[in-house]
């Protein structure tokens, strides 16, 4: 009587070591894609850390040239407001073509 109960014993305890390598195993996957997981991630904030760093030294570039140009003289701040107000003219222009084309088209 007491070999049978030892030997059912002996089965569940297989049984529950299986199941424990399984989830062990299952575990051990995990962990190595969290691994790989994060080694990729890693690469990719180095990669956006280098763009962001060009980035910054080009916008910085053509900051100092804004600035040179701004700072260069009178006939340069005399150029600019007339590009600025020909860039207003032409947006206020579109403007105008735009919303009488639509017009015309509901008319239709």
């Amino acid at each position: 009587m007491q070999c049978w109960t030892d030997e059912a014993l002996d089965n569940q305890n297989q049984q529950k070591v299986e199941l424990l390598s399984d989830k062990v195993s299952r575990l051990k996957s995990l962990a190595f894609d969290i691994e790989t997981e994060s080694k990729d991630s890693n690469r990719y904030i180095d990669s956006m850390d280098g763009d962001f760093d060009s980035t910054t030294g080009l916008l910085s570039g053509s900051m100092k040239r804004v600035s040179h140009m701004v700072n260069a003289g009178k006939g340069n701040r005399r150029l600019m407001c007339y590009i600025i107000i020909g860039l207003v003219l032409l947006f206020f222009f579109t403007y105008y073509v735009i919303s009488r084309v639509t017009a015309q088209m509901m008319m239709i």
